[in-house]
């Protein structure tokens, strides 16, 4: 019998919620985002920029029009394909490169790394954490900068709901419920699709950290000068952060 396959393996899971996870408004974010990155990284242009879970590269492209030569990884062919095509059109060269963040490793290629939209923690066992950033750490050039941005524990905690709905333009139902997991250790969403009479439901599980369990880890792997921040835009990790930003240094 075959393995039953993890959340973020599942092709119809990307192809059914790019529209929500991508919409115009997120677009239109990236290139301040990209910026943002820079100033917490300290980047100046012509350094070399590992995007890992790049999606359909937003951030690839605001970065490579900043002068950046960049990598961007991702698992999922469709959102590569879209990259791609984005790129060309624009006449970027960006090296895509369809791979699993657990097995990405090129050491010593580059002055940065992002992992932004809270692309870390998709696993279910937590060495499959920690071996992404040390593939991470071993990647970067010493010296070299790392970003983090993903929904810290404390926030989801302050947050937190049960539910949401809401009603997309093209007529699809879109509902999200959540639950907490054991001792605060992830949350398991689900999404659900309602379209043309049809349901789709797709659970995923997200593994959470705080603050100090991700600067810790991060610390752990080899990293130092590691701080966080509760915005991109580099405000303080308090009581009013939106997001968890790890900013980490080799």
């Amino acid at each position: 019998m075959a393995a039953k396959e993890d959340w973020f393996e599942d092709e119809e899971f990307w192809a059914e919620t790019a529209p929500f996870m991508f919409h115009e408004q997120r677009l239109a974010n990236a290139p301040l985002e990209a910026e943002q990155v820079c100033e917490l990284l300290d980047l100046s242009a012509g350094g070399r920029i590992l995007d890992l879970c790049c999606g359909p590269g937003r951030h690839s492209l605001a970065l490579a029009r900043q002068g950046f030569a960049v990598t961007g990884i991702d698992r999922t062919r469709r959102y590569l394909e879209q990259a791609r095509r984005l790129a060309q059109a624009e006449d970027l060269e960006i090296e895509f490169v369809k791979e699993d963040m657990r097995r990405y490793r090129a050491d010593d290629r580059f002055d940065a790394a992002i992992s932004l939209y809270t692309s870390f923690g998709f696993f279910d066992d937590p060495q499959d954490d920690r071996r992404v950033i040390e593939n991470l750490y071993a990647s970067l050039r010493k010296g070299g900068g790392l970003v983090i941005e993903t929904m810290g524990k404390e926030v989801l905690a302050r947050l937190f709901r049960e539910r949401d709905w809401s009603r997309e333009e093209n007529g699809t139902l879109f509902l999200e419920e959540r639950k907490i997991l054991p001792d605060w250790s992830g949350v398991e969403i689900h999404w659900i699709l309602v379209r043309d009479g049809k349901v789709r439901d797709f659970p995923l599980r997200l593994r959470l950290y705080s603050a100090v369990e991700l600067s810790g880890l991060l610390r752990e792997c080899g990293f130092h000068e590691v701080t966080t921040y509760g915005t991109l835009a580099g405000d303080p990790y308090d009581h009013q952060a939106k997001r968890l930003v790890a900013v980490a240094r080799k």
